[in-house]
Order: C-alpha cells, then structure tokens, then sequence
C-alpha cells in the first residue's frame, strides 16, 4: 500500500467533523491565522461557549485556536472527537463546546491518532469502519459521472472509502442529490481539488480529483447540477474518487446509487 493512498484515507476522516458540527454552522466564527510570537499561554481549564464554532483557516492549528478561545487543547480535541488533531484543514468547522452539556465543561479525553498500516509500535488502531449495514436514506442518490467503476469502498480500509469512476479529462461532474457546497478547494493532499456537499445533518458527499472547480461554499446545488470537471488532480489517471458519508462515517456508495 503506497503512502499517498493510506494518507489519503485518513485525512478524509477529518471531513467526518464537517457532519457532526455543520448544524451549528449559523454562528460560526472565522478566526485567522494566529501568527507565531502572541504571547497567549495554553489555558490550563477550559471556558466553554455554548452554541459558538469557528472555520479553520488556512495556517490555523488546534493548538492556536485553543489559545484564542480559552480552551485546553484537549477539550477541544475531545468536544470535537478529531482522529487526528494535528492535522485540521480550511473549511472545517470546530465546535468550542462540548456536544450535548448545555455548556458545561465535559471530561477531558484524549483522542488516540489512528496509526499507519504496518506499524511495530504496540497496539495498533485499526480504521474506523462503516456502519456494519446500510442505513436507510430518503435522498434520491444519482450516479455523479459516466464511466466505469474503477475502484470499490472496502469497510474498514482507509484507502478505499469510496469508488472510482473512470472518465476523460474535463467530462462532467454532478451533484448527486441537491445540497449546499461545504468545501471547494485543494486542502486536502491527496484528494486534488475537491467538493464536499452537505445533503442534511446526517448525509454527505464529496467528489475529488476535479480538473476544474465551478461551484464556491455556500452555493446551493441540484440534484444532477454540473459541478466540476473530471481531471486527475493528487491522481494517476483521469476519475472521480466519489465518497457518502453518515454521520461523518463513509458508507459503500454503491448500497444508494441506482443501479446501472
């Protein structure tokens, strides 16, 4: 397994958060990047406030974004259950209270980062997989491009999260259900330029590899609405890498696209 295919399964697992926080979405706060030299130290309690979230930006880190709002790193690890808390991306939404207390301060937990296939250090952190079976959607799931299926979504493998559609260079890219456009960038390594769109509370999907990227955030899309172009940005080959997730867990797309 290469190292570009295992980094780009977990990183993908950071855009888990987008589900679990994007509700509180309304209030969130853009917070720019914190330059080195502040002089905050690290609190040592943290100062909840409920119902407020901040949109990384790029340069920001856990770390700084903890110093800012008067959060302990791990709080805010912990309130917002990252895998990976040294690797936040821009777009990514970052609850500063934890999930149902009503703004009391939670147990502090340290999340452990998932580990790298073949690691010899000892007990090893397996991927997270999927729900065990699919989950009932009432959204009417299109294929999102033409082309064969290249590459299957394996449960538990980092690397393989979703399918591959093959495809030629520029061919169109479809929104597949209507939504709003949460991420449109190149943030992610691995992933090239990348679309995430948010179906519902529970529901997302992301398409990556694009050549070009004609939709921004915020912009709300239709079900079979063009959305990019095929490319094979972070690929070997002209494709779409198409990802569902519930619930910030990736699903086999192939369980809710219609047949073909």
């Amino acid at each position: 397994m290469s190292a570009d295919r295992l980094s780009k399964g977990v990183r993908i697992g950071a855009l888990a958060l987008l589900v679990s926080t994007l509700a509180a979405c309304g209030t969130a706060t853009v917070v720019r990047p914190s330059g080195g030299g502040s002089g905050v130290s690290t609190p040592k309690t943290s100062v909840p406030k409920p119902g407020q979230t901040v949109v990384v930006r790029k340069g920001d880190t856990i770390y700084a974004l903890a110093r800012i709002h008067d959060i302990t790193p791990a709080d805010l690890i912990a309130w917002n259950s990252l895998d990976n808390p040294s690797t936040i991306y821009p777009g990514q939404v970052i609850r500063l209270y934890p999930a149902g207390s009503g703004g009391g301060r939670a147990p502090t937990t340290v999340v452990t980062a998932p580990r790298p296939a073949g690691s010899t250090s000892g007990g090893s952190t397996a991927p997270t997989p999927g729900p065990a079976g699919p989950v009932k959607s009432n959204i009417a799931w299109r294929w999102p491009a033409d082309g064969a299926v290249v590459g299957r979504y394996v449960a538990g493998d980092a690397t393989k999260q979703g399918v591959d559609i093959a495809g030629t260079s520029g061919a169109p890219v479809k929104a597949t259900a209507n939504g709003v456009v949460v991420y449109s960038g190149a943030g992610l390594v691995g992933y090239g330029e990348l679309i995430i769109i948010k179906h519902s509370d529970q529901w997302l999907s992301a398409y990556g590899h694009n050549r070009k990227r004609l939709v921004n955030e915020g912009q709300s899309v239709k079900a079979g609405e063009q959305i990019a172009e095929m490319g094979r940005t972070g690929a070997n080959r002209d494709m779409l890498h198409f990802e569902i997730r519930y619930n910030g867990k990736p699903v086999d797309p192939q369980q809710y696209l219609p047949a073909r």
